[in-house]
């Protein structure tokens, strides 16, 4: 079940790669990565449901039989790490095929293929940002390379405030709370999955 942003609480087959372009996934590395702060183990590939894919049609049948087969309302999330290091237009249209629709959560250093619907750009810093359009801007907050003020100008539908977790997630919380009070285009969003043991 999707538990932040503006689909919380709709339920979906998560479809993580692995890799990402912005850290390791190491932590000797984080010290030096672009994002110092990701809580995602997107390392390996033996996670529920992992492995290697040799083509789009054998990841679409895993995804397929994750989410049931006769269950309307297909919703997939390809995520990561960074899943547009993997993601392409064959892929796309294997899933479009199959009837689902695509959500992505991506840091935006990668332009998408045509055919996503629901595109959920989270930037890590400035660092090669380059997708600023999409249905969901969502910021994990405080990024002190990055805050909020002057990008409600962008091309998004939601705008949306993620407290970092970690040791600080109540002061972050907090600070995400004044910030949403104080300029209204911003909404809270908090990782529902974390605090109720959704999976």
């Amino acid at each position: 079940m999707q538990g932040e942003g503006a689909q919380s609480g709709r339920a979906a087959v998560f479809c993580r790669f692995t890799g990402c372009n912005l850290w390791s996934g190491r932590d000797q590395d984080r010290a030096a990565a672009a994002c110092r702060f990701c809580d995602t183990d997107f390392v390996g590939s033996d996670g529920p449901s992992g492995g290697r894919f040799e083509s789009a049609a054998t990841l679409v049948d895993a995804i397929l039989a994750a989410w049931g087969l006769g269950r309307d309302h297909r919703l997939v999330v390809l995520t990561g790490g960074e899943p547009l290091l993997q993601v392409d237009a064959v892929l796309i249209t294997a899933l479009k095929a199959a009837r689902f629709s695509i959500a992505l959560e991506t840091n935006g250093t990668r332009l998408p293929p045509d055919g996503i619907d629901w595109v959920c750009v989270s930037p890590k810093s400035t660092h090669d940002w380059v997708l600023t359009t999409g249905t969901e801007l969502k910021l994990a907050y405080p990024q002190p390379e990055l805050m909020p003020d002057g990008l409600e100008c962008l091309r998004f539908d939601h705008f949306f405030l993620q407290p970092i977790d970690g040791p600080e997630r109540e002061a972050n919380t907090a600070a995400a709370i004044r910030y949403c009070l104080n300029h209204p285009r911003w909404r809270l969003s908090l990782q529902m999955h974390k605090f109720t043991g959704i999976p």
